[in-house]
This record gives C-alpha cells, sequence and structure tokens, in this order.
C-alpha cells in the first residue's frame, strides 16, 4: 500500500477512535436498548414534549451508531480490496479503493467534527446580527461585506436564510441587518462566530488612504417550546416605525417595523420585513432567543471568559482581523488560524475558522470537567 494510503487510513482511525470516544461507544448500544424500552412505554406520549425529545435523543444516537459503524466498514472493505488488488495486480481496483478511501477519508472528518455540536443549543437555528461599528461609512461599508459573507456560507451549507431586519447605511453599506439562519446545528456552527471583526484595506471611497474599519457579529440560539424564557411586560417597551431598509420590495410603506426594548438588560431587537403583527412575533421570539443565550453565556462563563470579554465594536477586541492591503491575510485571534485566500474567506469559505474554535471550546470544557468546576 502506498504511502500516500497509508496515512489516510491512519487519518480515518485517529477520526474513527475520537468519534468512538465522544460517543462513548463502549456504552451506546445499552443506551440505545434503554431508549427502545422507553419507547415502548404506552404512557409515552402523555407528555408530548417529553416524547418528542427521547425521540430525538434516541434518532440521534441510532444516526452516530450507523455513521461510526459505515465508515468503520468502508475502510475495512476498501483496505481489503487495495490489498487484493496488489496481489492481483489489477490496478484499475487499487485506483477506485483509493478514490474510496480519500472520500471515507472527507466523511470520517466531518462526523469527527460535527461529534463536537452537542452544546445544549447546538442543534436549533439561530439568530444572526451585524452592527457595523467604529469607521462611519467604511464600517456600514464592511457590514455589508460580512452580510454577504455569512449568507453565502449559509447558502453553500444548504441552510434557509430569512431576513429579519436591515438599517442601510447613509452614504453606502448598511448599519445594521438581522437574519433567522434555519437548518441542522446552525447555532452550533455559528455560534464562534460572535464577536468583533477588523478590516484593513485601501479606502474604496476616494480617500486613497489605508483604513480600519470593525463590525460587530451576535449569534443566539432560536428558542423553540421546550425551552421556557418568561419576559415580564413591564419590562419592555415596544415601538414602531417606518423601515429604512436597503430598498426594493424589503421597504415598508407604513409604520409595520417593530422594535422591542427590554429595560432590565438593554437589549434592542427589531423586525421589518412582514406585517406588524408577524414583526412583533419574531421580535419577541428574537428578544426571548438573546435573553437564553445570556443564561447559556452566564452558565457557561468559566469556560468561555476570553471569549465574553469582546468590548465594543472598535475598542481592539476583536476576534478575527481581515487584512487587504498591504499584504492579504484572514487571521482568527482565538485559534491562530489563518490564511491568504482572502476572497475566498469574504466568499463564505469560513469553515476552517469555525471548526477551529469549536475543537478549542470543547477543549476548554473538557478541561474545566477534569478539574470539577
Amino acid at each position: 500500500m502506498r504511502a500516500e494510503i497509508q496515512n489516510l487510513v491512519a487519518e480515518i482511525e485517529k477520526s474513527l477512535k475520537l468519534l468512538a470516544q465522544r460517543m462513548d461507544i463502549e456504552t451506546a448500544p445499552h443506551r440505545l436498548e434503554e431508549f427502545n424500552a422507553m419507547t415502548e412505554n404506552p404512557d409515552l406520549w402523555n407528555d408530548p414534549d417529553k416524547a418528542q425529545k427521547l425521540m430525538r435523543d434516541r434518532q440521534m444516537l441510532v444516526d452516530q451508531l450507523g455513521n461510526y459503524e459505515s465508515l468503520k466498514q468502508d475502510l475495512a472493505d476498501n483496505v481489503e480490496l487495495i490489498e487484493l488488488g496488489e496481489m492481483e495486480d489489477d490496478r484499475e481496483v487499487v485506483t477506485e479503493a483509493e478514490e474510496a478511501i480519500r472520500r471515507v477519508r472527507d466523511s470520517a472528518a466531518q462526523k469527527e467534527l460535527e461529534a463536537l455540536l452537542n452544546g445544549e443549543a447546538d442543534g436549533n437555528d439561530t439568530f444572526l446580527e451585524i452592527n457595523a461599528g467604529a469607521g462611519g461609512t467604511e464600517a456600514c461599508d464592511w457590514a455589508q461585506m460580512l452580510q454577504r459573507m455569512y449568507v453565502r456560507w449559509a447558502e453553500a451549507h444548504g441552510y434557509e436564510v430569512e431576513l429579519q431586519s436591515e438599517e442601510a447605511g447613509s452614504e453606502a453599506g448598511i448599519k445594521s441587518v438581522a437574519y433567522k439562519i434555519s437548518g441542522p446545528n446552525a447555532y452550533g456552527w455559528l455560534k464562534s462566530e460572535s464577536g468583533v471583526h477588523r478590516l484593513v484595506r485601501i479606502s474604496p471611497f476616494g480617500k486613497g488612504t489605508r483604513e480600519t474599519s470593525f463590525a460587530s457579529v451576535w449569534v443566539y440560539p432560536v428558542v423553540d417550546d421546550n425551552i421556557e424564557i418568561e419576559v415580564n411586560p413591564s419590562d419592555i417597551r415596544i415601538d414602531t416605525y417606518r423601515s429604512s431598509g436597503a430598498g426594493g420590495q424589503h421597504v415598508n410603506t407604513t409604520d409595520s417595523a417593530v422594535r422591542i426594548t427590554h429595560h432590565p438588560t438593554g437589549i434592542v431587537v427589531t423586525s421589518s420585513e412582514k406585517s406588524q403583527h408577524q414583526n412583533r412575533d419574531i421580535a419577541m421570539k428574537a428578544l426571548k432567543s438573546r435573553l437564553y443565550q445570556m443564561e447559556l453565556d452566564r452558565r457557561n462563563a468559566a469556560i468561555n471568559e476570553a471569549h465574553e470579554n469582546k468590548g465594543s465594536a472598535g475598542w481592539g477586541n476583536q476576534i478575527r482581523s481581515y487584512v487587504l492591503q498591504p499584504y492579504q491575510m484572514v487571521k482568527d485571534l482565538r485559534t491562530n488560524v489563518e490564511t491568504s485566500d482572502t476572497q475566498g474567506v469574504l466568499d463564505g469559505d469560513l469553515d476552517r475558522f469555525m471548526a477551529a474554535t469549536l475543537a478549542l471550546d470543547v477543549a476548554g470544557k473538557s478541561r474545566s470537567e477534569a478539574r470539577g468546576e
């Protein structure tokens, strides 16, 4: 077997080992038996919410076991085919099996990464907000570049992207925009993007000087009916106003946009793309999601302390730096992952950054658990 393929096999075996550890492979069959026994309880659906969670958890375990066994079998089958092909000097069989090994490697790496998405709300849909920070028109233009970047990332991953609200910049770009992004593990993937993003480039607005711009990104999970978030009506103020979006079909001609201000926390959420009744409902859901995110942050404060001190957009507490001039480099300041393919990143190629931050968070959580924190 060629050295390249031996290395691929070693990579796959490493991924399988990590997958087995994450899912606790030794106890998984016993847990599945317990799930099966509970699903046969005739009183199960007396509590629909509890029953649905049980069925989801059971299906997740079934999928994990199936993926693990499938990868393990595919690896064994193709290693055997390579060995047989080499013994019989059948180059076509060897080539096909090697290509299959490469596909197994890619699948195993993806499943290994997905296994890290085991946080309380990782599987939920998510809200994503972008706000221009320090830098005036430059920052508004940068916020719009980030808007395009995240929409492209989401669409490339098959997620549904729904515009919630948008406020145009006074001269160019956007002051703010909010989306709901729906699909498997949407929050789990995007949560690492919360923070300040810094851009360095030559100004495209005729100045000819190098400019630094900032924008903040906030990501928080969509809360479902299984998560109870109480909002005291006396704690909020609801205002209606006319949308000032970017134009076209999204501009409201009546005061149908809704802004909800939560006085105890200072949280402000808006929705402007639907009717006033729909916007009120969307904004309330967004507020509950923000409050839920605050609760998640509070619980994980010890683990995420370094990530929570983001500061205001423009105060230097950025999580990622995008440099277009005098050289080209995107660097994540938490993981030190970097690339010179700036255009690829701005076109939505963000997986390497998300994966590294996710792995770092899981490692930090594991260390904290080991210390009993």
